[in-house]
């Protein structure tokens, strides 16, 4: 492993209630405490050797601070669980069979405050629910070892738990008469009949009077809840000396003011309370609303204004601001205002109008443009700058227009279908497509940034190039300027993918590999290789990430799209190249991933740094944002629902595009030749022309041939498999670089992988290789491994248990197999037999897949590799069958200037 590479053990949410707990290895990152580490270490290797009880004991882990928010969000529903068990006032008597209801309001808190985190998308009631039922088994597991009470086992918890004794408090609205507009009275849990019940009846408090006439102590135990009240409220003191607690009476107003607002304490003493839900609801507090977006505005584009309308409301209905100011005239308490009672607390109205005032001061100064509108949904306080600390709600909500536009960005087929992909588009695209391209160019006029993040395999390329040619369609008068960011390894297949899709499309591509002016040119811009090219006569510049750095043309031009491919290449904001990004200007921005933030929120506020800069603030004040939202019941949410507009994720899973995809998806996946591969490759064209000249025919002709074959696909592989070296460095080879983008992209989605190579000698420096990648060790089946490991490796990765990769050789691997769990396979060199290749593919495709496989078909570019594909794809279209003997010896009898065309590198 990496040596800067720190490590957090993650939480990933599994199906049915379950979670699996991984390492997530961090890079450059400093390492945890060595008490928080070893606190990790223990929590995974209960969890590996299947502890029963260990959901049920997160609840007991100090300084969760320290971890991870996945793992943080399981302690805190566990935590949740012990909090609901404690108020089960039969606890003792039920012990293991004591259950905790998980009411509406936890489950809404819980989901709602649920973090980024994997497999977030099956978080639902019903995984709650499931969640809640394994925790209540993992309590039992845990209470079977237990000796002592049940009460002592909570109390040892981080839960912060107040035990439930017997006795409730209710009070309730009286419309019977104005001198008592309310009525109190305390009932108790009596002793459940039967243990096998384990129910209690709940009965006027009067009636244990009867029950323990003649068991002083019992009535006392009984009543220990109400004297530890009544210690700390002389409201709970009176009803208890004068005896009124053992029966039903009205309370007036002021009385009631005081019970409510104890509610609290008399809950840390064990008494259960039953209160008016006006009060338990937010919708008792003042609150400040900022209506934005009422109206459609004038016009759409990056300058776009929104309204905005601020308003002050009380118990749930708006008022004014002179009525606020006349309840201020008014006693503390509750009164009763416009058919419902709310409270008047003087301190909270004299915020709130303050608040009210700086809304209208902050925005009245000037309009607020769609993303300033958002970051004010995601923090409101620090927008407007009212304090932290203020107890007043400051709402933003969105006018008609606003919410429509909305609901148009998270739902892609509510938008009008874009006329066209352009002319001369040279595909047809599938209707999620279709709607996807609509999306980007609405978010274009919009001048929103936007995050094209649809799962791998469902299209992102076909989709940008749809869109860009579309935008040349509609305006042939002015020809756009957009720049498209690639890593160096993705150069090839964006030209490929242009030249098959968009022919007419014009592009530059400003790398040496494919620009012959950049080569040999000098680093500074005005020599050969730096002079910048006419953009006037194209549609679209592709460049890397490593020539931003070099040139700084490409930041100081205006262009009217800059597009990211692979853009968690901009996750770190601290780098060079993250910065270099930043500072190009554009008019629209897109961001392709296909791994959106999981669970790191500096991932996500880098990106949408580029994509909206400001709406999530500047790294300070999100960082100190992330901390609020732990606190916040629904923090994580309110993100959600602030970013969610700006990211359009379809996966293979999705119901709404399931069926417009074939189970299986296969696609070519090009690497190109770093220079030592290339200056090899090109030696041994060379030999092979001077020997093809002195060789005899038949078989040493052949065997020359063959020989050669073999060589150039070791070069392609890595360079040290032709030299017989055992090092292999990743950035030797352009396919370990491929390679690695993709199998990154697989961890990140906690998926598996098949390797599929022909050589066994690879099958070694692969695994080590992607155990590098993955931070987990992987498996290698060759010819070579004995008939019965065979058995057990195919077991392991069937398993639940996270096994990412498994690195077949073709032959050994490539039958009797079944390898479901995997649902992409990669083959990284080929074997020029479609045939075999199919049956390689078929060990993950098969009776039992419950995924869609994504095949990748390594291909060098330049290279005999991708000669020889498109020899084979022409033959299969021709005859659209699978010619069984398509093997290389059709290449032995070529001639020999048919042999050097078909090896030589092609520019």
């Amino acid at each position: 492993m990496h040596e800067n590479a720190a490590k957090k053990l993650i939480a990933i949410v599994q199906p049915d209630g379950r979670f699996e707990l991984d390492w997530q290895h961090v890079w450059d990152a400093a390492a945890p405490a060595a008490q928080a580490q070893a606190l990790q270490e223990d929590i995974h290797a209960r969890c590996a050797r299947g502890d029963r009880d260990l959901f049920f004991s997160l609840a007991y882990i100090e300084r969760p601070d320290e971890l991870a928010e996945s793992l943080r969000y399981l302690i805190e529903i566990a935590s949740s669980f012990v909090r609901r068990l404690a108020l089960n006032p039969d606890l003792e008597q039920l012990r293991e069979r004591a259950t905790a209801e998980l009411d509406e309001e936890t489950a809404d808190r819980l989901l709602g405050g649920a973090p980024y985190l994997h497999g977030q998308s099956l978080l639902d009631r019903e995984w709650l629910d499931r969640a809640w039922s394994r925790l209540h088994d993992s309590y039992a597991a845990r209470l079977s070892s237990w000796e002592g009470s049940v009460e002592s086992l909570l109390a040892a918890s981080r839960a912060h738990v107040h035990f439930a004794g017997r006795i409730y408090f209710h009070l309730v609205e009286n419309k019977e008469t104005e001198e008592y507009p309310f009525s109190f009275m305390a009932t108790y849990a009596a002793e459940a009949e039967g243990e096998a019940s384990g129910k209690s009846r709940h009965l006027p408090l009067k009636n244990a009077l009867i029950e323990y006439n003649d068991n002083e102590i019992k009535l006392l135990q009984l009543l220990s809840t109400v004297h530890k009240a009544a210690a700390g409220s002389s409201l709970i003191a009176d009803l208890l000396d004068s005896g009124d607690i053992f029966h039903p009476i009205g309370l007036m107003s002021d009385e009631a003011y005081t019970f409510l607002t104890e509610v609290t304490m008399y809950e840390e003493a064990g008494i259960l309370c039953r209160i008016p839900k006006w009060w338990a609801s937010k919708s008792r507090n003042v609150k400040v609303s900022v209506a934005i977006g009422g109206t459609e505005p004038a016009q759409l584009g990056a300058d776009t204004l929104l309204s905005f309308d601020a308003g002050l409301w009380l118990g749930g209905e708006a008022v004014s601001e002179e009525e606020l100011r006349r309840l201020l005239t008014e006693a503390e308490g509750l009164v009763f205002l416009k058919g419902k009672w709310v409270e008047v607390n003087h301190k909270r109205l004299q915020e709130a109008l303050a608040a009210y005032e700086k809304a209208r001061q902050t925005l009245g100064r000037e309009p607020l443009t769609i993303a300033e509108a958002m970051r004010l949904q995601l923090d409101a306080a620090q927008a407007l700058d009212t304090g932290s600390d203020s107890a007043v709600e400051l709402e933003v909500t969105h006018g008609e227009w606003f919410r429509e536009l909305q609901n148009k960005l998270l739902h892609p087929d509510t938008l009008e279908r874009a006329a066209s992909p352009g002319d001369d588009f040279q595909a047809s695209l599938r209707t999620y497509q279709e709607r996807g391209v609509s999306w980007l160019l609405y978010m274009k006029k919009l001048g929103l940034g936007a995050c094209l993040a649809d799962d791998m395999g469902l299209g992102k390329t076909i989709q940008i190039i749809a869109m860009l040619n579309a935008v040349r369609t509609q305006r042939p008068e002015r020809r756009e300027r957009s720049l498209l960011i690639v890593p160096a390894s993705l150069i090839g297949n964006w030209m490929r993918e242009l030249d098959r899709f968009a022919p007419s499309l014009k592009y530059n591509v400003w790398h040496p590999s494919e620009n012959r002016d950049m080569r040999g040119g000098g680093d500074d811009e005005n020599d050969a290789g730096g002079a910048m090219p006419d953009l006037e006569a194209y549609d679209l510049v592709i460049t890397t990430y490593g020539m931003l750095l070099k040139y700084d043309w490409l930041s100081r031009i205006e262009w009217d799209t800059l597009i990211l491919d692979e853009a968690q290449a901009i996750k770190n904001p601290g780098t060079k190249q993250t910065r270099a990004v930043k500072q190009v200007r554009a008019a629209a921005r897109i961001a392709m991933t296909g791994t959106p933030v999981e669970n790191r929120l500096s991932d996500l506020w880098s990106l949408f740094d580029f994509l909206n800069r400001g709406m999530l603030g500047t790294a300070k004040e999100f960082t100190e944002l992330s901390k609020r939202m732990r606190e916040q019941p629904k923090g994580y949410q309110r993100l959600k629902q602030v970013v969610g507009p700006f990211i359009l994720r379809r996966l293979k899973t999705d119901k709404a595009i399931i069926s417009d995809l074939p189970d299986k998806i296969e696609m070519k996946t090009y690497a190109g030749l770093t220079p030592k591969q290339a200056v090899l490759y090109g030696k041994l064209v060379q030999d092979l022309q001077r020997k093809l000249d002195t060789a005899k025919e038949g078989i040493q002709r052949r065997g020359l041939i063959l020989s050669s074959l073999l060589k150039f696909k070791q070069i392609c592989n890595h360079p040290d498999q032709y030299l017989g070296q055992e090092v292999f460095r990743a950035e030797d080879s352009g396919k370990f670089a491929r390679l690695k983008e993709i199998c990154e992209t697989i961890l990140e989605k906690r998926e598996r992988v098949l390797v599929f190579t022909q050589f066994k000698e690879m099958t070694e420096p692969l695994r080590a290789f992607l155990e590098q990648i993955f931070g987990h060790k992987g498996m290698v089946l060759h010819g070579g491994t004995p008939v019965a490991r065979r058995h057990e490796i195919v077991a392991e990765f069937q398993n639940d248990a996270y096994l990412p990769f498994l690195v077949l050789s073709i032959k050994a691997g490539g039958v009797g197999l079944n390898l479901t769990k995997a649902n992409h396979v990669i083959h990284f060199d080929r074997w020029w037999n479609p045939a075999v290749e199919n049956q390689a593919t078929d060990r993950a495709f098969r009776i039992g897949q419950q995924n869609h496989v994504l095949v990748h078909k390594f291909v060098t570019e330049g290279t005999i590799e991708e000669k020889i594909d498109q020899i084979i794809e022409t033959k299969l279209r021709l005859t659209q069958d699978i010619v069984p003997d398509l093997q290389e010896s059709w290449i032995t009898e070529m001639d020999n200037a048919q042999l050097i065309e078909l090896m030589k590198l092609s520019s």
